[in-house]
């Protein structure tokens, strides 16, 4: 019942002032919109059927890995698109498939040109369909089988890896802002509200650690360890949480003299139960108000790594590694420009969602 209580007239015009900007509200629906339908990727963009009816057998290869010999074959693991398991669980059932029929690290075998290849509604009929045993009449020519944006230098189709890649590198980013937002309030905090020793001490060691070439060191300890999700998300945090350590202790320093602050001390209220009770909300505002822009640049660190080989491990979906196949590959250009596309219009939404939010926690924006 604590959820459907009306909003104070404080969020209510946090809210409305939200509203208000247009391009912030559309941007985040859109934005939310694309995100929702990455979480699904494998019920988009799969070399699986979703489910198969087999000899009067439901079953779903989603969730289970089923042998060959399931469907008369003699392989360990089950290559649906095989024309021979293909026919034998149509004659003896049916198969529903995703949209498109291929997952972010499906070579695609039948493609007419040499990798890669342009998107298939550029060829003819004919030419799309000529390595299909049965040429036009073959049910694997479908368009669930078109490379809709081409395929990479290895055969790979690009929308999947485009779907797969915005989903992980959102999910990085998200997990990274967050991690990286709660180091650093914690830090501004520690040094806002105590001050001191302890505030001086740690504004000399963010002088040093904030001059330290960045970038380089990012390189150099990712050359030294194997990429790993969680390995470069540890390696990216150890920079990123200074974002708002400034902020924060600015918020702390100013309001650690209030009245209702030393009224709580001298009730004898703890310093944490002060610290997250009284002075956390209002640098939550701050926080909030930033929380975009430091998405906007995990997601960007991110490509930039995977762009120069330094990022996730070889062969996971990744925009930065589709801008270095389009730089490789100039004859085939609709790699980079999908990856500029997509890349551009994820940050373009992420800046208007963010100055969307810091209208609305402007208090000296009203909402007409």
């Amino acid at each position: 019942m604590a959820l459907l209580r009306p909003l104070s007239p404080l969020n209510a015009r946090r809210l409305a002032n939200f509203k208000a900007n247009g391009r912030g509200a559309w941007s985040l629906v859109i934005f939310l919109v694309i995100f929702g339908i990455s979480l699904f990727s494998e019920l988009i963009a799969n070399d699986r059927p979703i489910l198969i009816v087999y000899k009067g057998e439901v079953l779903s290869p989603l969730l289970k890995d089923y042998p060959e010999e399931k469907f008369g074959g003699f392989l360990p693991q089950t290559q649906y698109r095989d024309p021979v398991i293909r026919d034998e669980i149509e004659a003896h059932g049916f198969m529903i498939w995703p949209p498109i029929r291929y997952s972010y690290n499906t070579p695609n075998n039948e493609i007419p040109d040499p990798a890669p290849a342009k998107p298939s509604w550029m060829y003819d009929e004919e030419k799309r369909c000529e390595r299909y045993p049965q040429g036009v009449n073959d049910p694997g020519c479908t368009i669930g089988n078109w490379n809709w944006l081409g395929t990479d230098d290895q055969a790979r189709d690009v929308a999947a890896r485009i779907l797969y890649g915005f989903r992980i590198s959102v999910l990085f980013g998200l997990v990274l802002a967050i991690v990286s937002s709660a180091v650093g309030v914690a830090a501004g905090a520690i040094q806002g509200y105590f001050g001191g020793w302890i505030d001086l001490g740690f504004q000399r060691f963010m002088e040093v650690w904030s001059s330290l070439p960045h970038l380089y060191l990012l390189l150099i300890v990712s050359s030294m360890f194997v990429p790993s999700f969680w390995i470069l998300l540890g390696i990216l945090l150890m920079f990123s949480w200074v974002s708002l350590v400034g902020v924060v202790r600015a918020e702390f320093l100013r309001a650690r003299n209030f009245e209702y602050v030393r009224a709580a001390k001298a009730l004898g209220v703890g310093n944490l139960s002060i610290m997250v009770r009284h002075l956390l909300p209002n640098a939550m505002v701050a926080t909030l108000t930033f929380m975009p822009f430091i998405l906007n640049g995990s997601i960007t660190t991110l490509t930039s790594l995977d762009f120069l080989g330094f990022g996730l491990p070889p062969g996971s979906p990744s925009l930065g590694e589709l801008l270095a196949q389009g730089k490789n590959n100039l004859q085939a250009p609709w790699l980079g420009l999908t990856g500029f596309f997509m890349i551009s219009l994820m940050l373009s939404l992420l800046i208007f969602v963010g100055e969307a939010v810091r209208d609305a926690f402007d208090p000296r924006k009203t909402f007409a």
